[in-house]
């Protein structure tokens, strides 16, 4: 047995028990992307890397042994840097988005290219419930958002963005809402001042996360502006009531006719938990609530919405003018997580924000690539033109010009896990233009977009493990090596049997499985 320490821990372990297994039997979880249980280690990423005070040595823990006396630590700052290093070589190479760039030019962040698929497959109700995660009024939104998302399709570049405005609409205007799922008190109340789009979407999502709201505003009726500056052919009353009708039903409670002077605004202060402040623009009523402001609204932390008091946050017009209800509508939504968090006694970060890769705009070249899946065919207006919204079909012609540019694996890439929590920058290392986008798609269940690929190689190990015909082997020599499917056979050669552990296993969204969502 081979007597070793690591992170102060004492250990015996057998001989021949690399360091990165040894420290997992200890509980220690060292990053890695080219380590897979049932292969023998490869030494690519170099993710892995641990220090031996006893040399004073970085080692690769996936593919040196323990020895006698080992003093290893998995984690430092020495550690972390060689880590930052080595992934942003990695990311150096790597082409592909993260997140689509309409969701990330979207205010509110929401999930859009789920939702074309959803609508594009006739599950509306579904689509519905990923809008709502981000969005609380669908339908309102849907007819007076200027949609900033479509100014960042790619579709744009290849011909006319996808009329994301109007598929959000029908999701909130067709689809059933599924029963709320209550979610058990947390026993803390919060005030919110303002009952417009930032309000009523502060809290919604409040009251989703066990917070009891109580919602005040000085009309008789919920919406401000979008129910005073708003005419019926833009946004009917009905469709107004039934979203503000939704919001209510969730549990929170509404104080209309209700004027927040100095002495009101202590009162509320004094008997709640929190306070949201989303009254529209204030200006020379500042001074009411005592907080730090300037010529254009009140002060806040712009991350987390937090004011100089440390129990009262603001959103919406309440900072600054502005004409945009979905931003309003996205600041709703974010201020729920630093609320929660204050409720929480936490660190205030606001709503969590994750690495994204992102390509930038396409080239011609690649236009025929990303078209593989899409349709042909240039954006769809409302037979019915106008207002009148799309129908059914139209919807669904429409979500399936989406080109599906978000990445499959957006939930469980290593490479953007680890990128996020190293704070990579993703151009440190890049020389040259980027590589040009391909995906091969000749394969029933898994897609392949080799610009991803990190040559991690376990592709190429499992497919020769479990004795695939073809499978995966390394293309060319040197820097220009790639992988792919040996005598340029068709993808669905190389993988016959292992396509689904091939796609689980990839840890980026090289391989991916087409039907994952």
């Amino acid at each position: 047995m081979i007597k070793l320490k690591i992170n102060n821990k004492e250990i015996q372990v057998e001989a021949g028990t690399s360091v990165m297994k040894a420290a997992q039997s200890l509980g220690f979880d060292i990053p890695n992307m080219c380590w897979h249980d049932e292969l023998e280690h490869f030494t690519s990423c170099m993710l892995c890397m641990v220090k031996d005070h006893g040399t004073g040595k970085l080692l690769p823990s996936c593919s040196v042994n323990v020895v006698d006396g080992m003093d290893i630590e998995t984690d430092n700052e020495e550690v972390a840097e060689s880590r930052k290093t080595a992934l942003e070589l990695l990311m150096s190479e790597h082409t592909g988005d993260c997140e689509a760039p309409c969701q990330i030019a979207c205010p509110a962040h929401m999930d859009i290219p789920k939702m074309n698929r959803l609508i594009a497959a006739d599950k509306l109700d579904e689509a519905l419930q990923v809008v709502k995660k981000d969005i609380a009024l669908p339908a309102v939104l849907g007819r007076i958002c200027p949609a900033p998302c479509e100014g960042a399709c790619h579709r744009k570049t290849v011909d006319e963005p996808v009329s994301i405005c109007l598929l959000k609409r029908i999701t909130g205007d067709e689809g059933i809402e599924s029963e709320i799922q209550k979610v058990p008190s947390t026993g803390k109340n919060v005030a919110v001042i303002g009952a417009g789009p930032a309000g009523l979407a502060a809290a919604y999502y409040l009251q989703l996360k066990g917070i009891q709201v109580t919602l005040f505003d000085k009309s008789q009726k919920a919406g401000g502006l979008l129910r005073t500056a708003l005419s019926e052919e833009i946004l009917p009353k009905e469709v107004l009531d039934k979203e503000i009708g939704s919001i209510l039903k969730t549990g929170v409670l509404f104080e209309g006719g209700t004027e927040i002077t100095a002495e009101k605004f202590a009162q509320i202060k004094n008997e709640f938990d929190a306070v949201v402040l989303a009254t529209g623009a204030i200006s020379e009523n500042a001074e009411v609530f005592g907080l730090k402001s300037n010529p254009k609204g009140i002060d806040a932390e712009r991350s987390t919405y937090q004011t100089s008091d440390e129990k009262v946050f603001a959103v919406g017009n309440v900072l600054r003018s502005s004409r945009l209800a979905v931003r309003s509508v996205g600041q709703g939504k974010e201020v729920a997580f630093s609320v929660l968090q204050f409720l929480n006694n936490q660190e205030i970060k606001g709503e969590p924000r994750l690495f994204n890769s992102r390509v930038g705009k396409l080239v011609a070249e690649e236009f025929a690539e990303y078209l593989k899946e899409s349709v042909p065919g240039k954006r769809t207006f409302p037979k019915e033109g106008g207002r009148s919204g799309f129908t059914k079909e139209e919807a669904i012609a429409e979500a399936k010009r989406c080109l599906h540019c978000d990445c499959r694996a957006i939930d469980d890439c290593k490479l953007r896990t680890y990128s996020d929590h190293y704070q990579v920058d993703q151009k440190r290392f890049k020389t040259s233009a980027r590589r040009n986008i391909t995906k091969q798609i000749n394969h029933g269940s898994v897609v392949y977009e080799p610009q991803k690929c990190i040559k991690c190689g376990i592709c190429v190990r499992l497919t020769e493990k479990y004795s695939e015909r073809f499978g995966f082997t390394y293309v060319g020599r040197g820097f220009d090596v790639v992988i792919g499917v040996p005598f340029d056979e068709a993808l669905e050669k190389g993988l016959t049997e292992t396509a689904e552990k091939v796609a689980k296993s990839c840890p980026t969204g090289a391989i991916s499985l087409k039907e994952k969502e």
